[in-house]
């Protein structure tokens, strides 16, 4: 699918006929989007609105994926469909925010934060890059580079490498670097920086009131560092030091202003989805989408349905075909933008290709020792004797967050405690409905297991205190908790080994915890 531009919407051939020239607008509009899809395989609905609309893009999610042989013929038939520019995109973050689940599970940001080395934040990134251009990726939306420093954040926390802009940096630039090595583009985001909100932008729309001194001296730093990543996600959040009236997805003065002219940066810009209700719910998808494109965005992220997709190419089109020359939507813009595209493509092709077994034996084992390397003690929890009796305390609901598909079960943990426990499991709903003051008190040692990323109400906060808290997912939630806490920054199995073999007194915690952990009272 070539993507030229010589036949454009400002042709002259256009403007005498305006059939032409919105099937020229069209064609362009597809090259712009990146959509998501239903099902495991490629059917010929969806082949064929991929060929109709000239869609080269695609972001594949767990409800694509069944294995490695189904998932790497579905990106087979997606390039022969999309062409050899074909971008296939994946969030194979890390921790909770994993994709293709049987691949080595990497751990999640914070944990590498925590081991604080940079050559095992590179091996991380290198192996994530392996494991998913062997299944015909090309496109990580990751690393994150948002700065933790905002513990009632609902949506960043373990994500993010740490709160230190220097050192969250550097990890952050290794892991791509590592990616990046091994041929797979990273993309960083969420530029301008999603650390200090308390809201999820998949909500609702946040605003970080700072100074443009303070954003540049923490929020903006990781990103300005990192004019050498080939793509940026955009964050739908307002800043209004930098705009007081856009999220910067939809801000000329935040996209092109700020990143292309007083940076120069000279990657792929993307929109985080348009499907996000702090996008959708107030802009409308499609006009959203021609605002993002003015602003200076490359590609939007068309996620939502069907419909959203057709209603985002619609207002494109019209919106091509009607650009003034010099603008943002004219020739010369566009071409611009699918040159950038189209280099990204180039730089980093995809094609599926078999994991080598060693490579891949090697990956798990690196993946085993940098979970267990990023365990972080808070207090002073102490291993427990084989035999122990132990009353283990988890939310029955293993929901994931929006942005992590699922959490984990209750029983997942329990499982692994038994093997050398005597392990009572209750689980509650939600732990401001649970009666903390019901549990008996016996000689059972008490165990929090805190397996969702919510953070705790005032009941459990006030009221109740565990004999050992396990975080196994969002490290602020041991502020919530006056307990003895051993955290492990995800859930993955090699994390839960490596808290059996802490339990045990087999492995020593020695990470540290890279945020600064304080109330959000203090």
């Amino acid at each position: 699918m070539g993507n030229s531009v010589g036949n454009n919407v400002s042709s002259t051939d256009n403007k005498s006929d305006p059939r032409g020239k919105l099937s020229a607008a069209r064609r362009i509009a597809g090259q712009l989007i990146m959509i998501r899809m239903p099902g495991t395989v490629l059917d010929e609905d969806t082949a064929q609105f991929l060929r109709d609309n000239h869609i080269r893009a695609v972001c594949l999610f767990r409800q694509n994926m069944v294995n490695a042989e189904q998932l790497s013929k579905l990106t087979a038939d997606l390039r022969a469909v999309m062409g050899p520019n074909a971008l296939i995109g994946i969030d194979q973050e890390g921790g909770a925010v994993v994709r293709a689940t049987w691949l080595p599970a990497p751990p999640a940001a914070m944990s590498l934060g925590a081991t604080n080395d940079v050559a095992l934040a590179r091996a991380v990134g290198a192996a994530v890059a392996r494991g998913i251009k062997s299944l015909g990726f090309n496109w990580n939306f990751a690393p994150v580079l948002d700065l933790n420093n905002n513990p009632a954040n609902p949506v960043i926390g373990e994500r993010s490498f740490g709160s230190d802009p220097q050192r969250a940096t550097e990890l952050a630039l290794a892991w791509m670097a590592g990616s990046l090595e091994e041929g797979v583009a990273c993309c960083v985001k969420h530029f301008p920086g999603h650390g200090d909100t308390h809201v999820d932008s998949h909500r609702d729309l946040p605003t970080v009131a700072k100074s443009r001194a303070a954003l540049d001296a923490l929020e903006l730093a990781p990103f300005k560092a990192a004019m050498s990543a080939p793509a940026m996600m955009s964050a739908h959040i307002v800043y209004p030091a930098l705009d007081p009236e856009h999220p910067a997805t939809l801000s000329h003065k935040i996209l092109t202003g700020l990143l292309r002219k007083e940076w120069n940066y000279r990657g792929v810009i993307i929109t985080d989805g348009m499907d996000m209700h702090a996008i959708a719910g107030r802009y409308g998808v499609g006009n959203a989408a021609v605002q993002a494109l003015a602003a200076g965005a490359d590609m939007v992220m068309a996620l939502g349905n069907r419909s959203t997709q057709e209603e985002t190419l619609v207002s494109l089109t019209m919106a091509l075909a009607t650009a003034a020359g010099g603008s943002e939507l004219g020739s010369a813009a566009l071409a611009a933008r699918l040159a950038r595209l189209d280099g990204l493509a180039a730089s980093y092709p995809c094609a599926a290709g078999a994991y080598p077994f060693l490579a891949e034996a090697a990956d798990e084992h690196l993946m085993a020792d940098a979970w267990r390397r990023g365990l972080t003690l808070v207090g002073n929890p102490q291993p427990l004797a084989a035999g122990t009796r132990i009353r283990l305390l988890a939310c029955a609901d293993a929901a994931g967050d929006g942005v992590a598909e699922a959490g984990l079960p209750a029983e997942a943990i329990a499982a692994v405690l038994a093997r050398r426990y005597d392990v009572e499991l209750v689980t509650f709903e939600g732990d401001d409905s649970f009666d903390w003051a019901s549990l008996p008190d016996d000689d059972r040692v008490v165990i929090l297991a805190s397996t969702t990323r919510l953070r705790y109400g005032e009941k459990a906060r006030k009221n109740w205190r565990p004999d050992l808290h396990l975080a196994l997912w969002n490290p602020f939630q041991t502020l919530d908790i006056a307990a003895p806490a051993l955290i492990t920054y995800g859930f993955a199995a090699a994390a839960l080994e490596a808290v059996a073999d802490w339990l045990a007194g087999s492995l020593e915690a020695c990470g540290k915890m890279p945020v600064t952990m304080k109330s959000e009272t203090q």
